[in-house]
């Protein structure tokens, strides 16, 4: 998700990078398998609550167990960083990374005894070291790829590492959906086939760390205490970028988690979770397909002529692939969505805080008409959220870090502990969905992207002082 931003200037002697492409893979394949699991948390959400009958609430509980593991670890990295100086530093990014798919190996474990014993706190405790393993891989992994090769092609190599994590986004709902819900009902299939689909994963997991142990991977190590922490406390755009990014991925992650169970109310779509399964990928996908337009748009080094060109391209290709695979309806709304997101790219003039301010204001108007209107209408509202989400979290990271030169790496880590908020907001919008409904419960991303509208412009003027 997140990047952290080192000094690349003496990473990788000249011998060692003469051969990248097979770490590469390796870290790639990683970034596509914590993508595919992390999604995977939106189908477990409405099957879970089949099978053991909860609440909107108690099934909140499953992302609140996976993403409040990423605020405990970053947390506790921050503060023994703080003390004893980076442990990345000191043990080297591939131990780190080996530690981070080990626990992630044990977690995929235990949903095994979970389903044995049917156990909804296990499963929680499973999700929970889950994303513990994930944390150590998100704080070693993102920066890993900057300095495996040449400072020159490091945004291109963390570009594509993100592109796939988000490709494992985009095709686990269906995948999910397809295992998970065999039949048109979650009653018709049981518990027990949690058990192998994620053993494959320790299986996947254990296939990774062999292959970084053998794998000629160059290493980065450093001695050199961080500063102190408080120091950032003078920083006033980290300090709100922080909350951005919780407000960002709390109502991200929120408005995923419950779309499924959003699309089977009757006055919406009344779909079994199977086909309604296949929107929530298209959620995801407008992520993936924004970032690559972000990836363009945001590009320093690409002529306006040669984006808007790049802009149709995308739009080409993804209006084809939606009418050969989804079917020409879906292609249209999904292709009118794309439009809009070129025309509000290039009203943001390409600049990260206002394109930030008028994507969050497109995505609140897009919340407020799923929640005041019916039928598919509504559906592709929220599809569409999920487009316009695709910058915010780089936008938001890179105005957060702006300046902060040696406590670059710290505050980092300050942005990732704020990933508590898709543990803490999903929570929150089942608890108000048992009591005032679902349909209404989805103001409360509302509010979460009206801070990123007020963040936006603040950084422009904030940014303006700064020059």
């Amino acid at each position: 998700m997140g990047q952290i931003m080192i000094d690349t200037k003496k990473n990788i002697a000249g011998k060692e990078r003469q051969s990248i492409a097979f770490p590469f893979i390796v870290i790639a394949v990683l970034f596509f398998i914590w993508g595919f699991i992390t999604a995977l948390n939106d189908i477990l959400i409405p099957y879970l609550k089949g099978i053991f009958t909860l609440s909107y609430f108690e099934a909140s509980l499953v992302q609140f167990s996976f993403f409040g593991a990423y605020f405990l670890g970053s947390l506790f990295y921050f503060f023994w960083s703080i003390k004893y100086g980076d442990p990345i530093g000191k043990v080297g990014y591939k131990k780190c990374m080996l530690l981070g798919v080990v626990i992630a190996t044990v977690a995929s474990i235990m949903f095994y005894p979970a389903a044995k014993l049917e156990s909804f706190s296990m499963f929680l405790s499973a999700l929970f070291l889950m994303g513990t393993g994930f944390t150590l891989l998100q704080i070693a992994a993102n920066p890993y790829v900057i300095i495996l090769g040449s400072e020159k092609g490091a945004s291109g190599r963390l570009n594509l590492a993100q592109g796939i994590n988000s490709l494992g986004t985009t095709i686990a709902p269906a995948i999910g959906a397809l295992i998970l819900f065999a039949g048109s009902d979650v009653s018709v299939v049981g518990i027990d086939t949690v058990e192998w689909m994620y053993l494959v994963f320790a299986f996947l997991f254990v296939a990774i760390a062999i292959l970084i142990t053998l794998a000629k991977i160059p290493e980065f190590k450093s001695d050199k205490a961080v500063p102190k922490g408080a120091d950032l406390l003078k920083y006033p755009h980290l300090i709100m970028g922080v909350v951005a990014i919780f407000m960002y991925v709390g109502g991200e992650v929120s408005v995923g988690s419950f779309m499924i169970s959003f699309i089977k109310l009757p006055e919406i779509a009344g779909l079994a979770e199977r086909d309604a399964s296949k929107y929530v990928s298209m959620y995801w996908g407008g992520l993936m397909i924004g970032r690559f337009m972000g990836a363009v748009g945001m590009s320093t080094g690409i002529k306006s002529t040669y984006k808007y060109f790049l802009f149709f391209l995308i739009l080409m290709v993804a209006f084809i692939i939606a009418w050969k695979v989804l079917g020409i309806y879906d292609a249209i709304h999904a292709g009118g969505l794309l439009l809009l997101n070129i025309i509000f790219f290039i009203m943001g003039g390409f600049l990260s805080a206002r394109t930030l301010f008028i994507f969050a204001l497109v995505v609140i108007g897009l919340l407020f008409f799923a929640v005041f209107s019916q039928g598919m209408n509504a559906v592709w509202a929220l599809v569409g959220a999920g487009l316009f989400n695709s910058i915010m979290w780089s936008n938001i990271f890179s105005l957060s870090l702006r300046g902060l030169g040696k406590h670059a790496s710290q505050g980092s880590s300050l942005l990732i502990m704020a990933i508590l908020g898709a543990a803490l907001v999903p929570a929150l919008q089942g608890w108000a969905a048992d009591r005032i409904g679902l349909q209404l419960s989805f103001l409360l991303p509302v509010l979460c992207y009206t801070y990123l509208c007020y963040y936006g412009l603040w950084s422009q003027n904030h940014l303006k002082k700064m020059i």
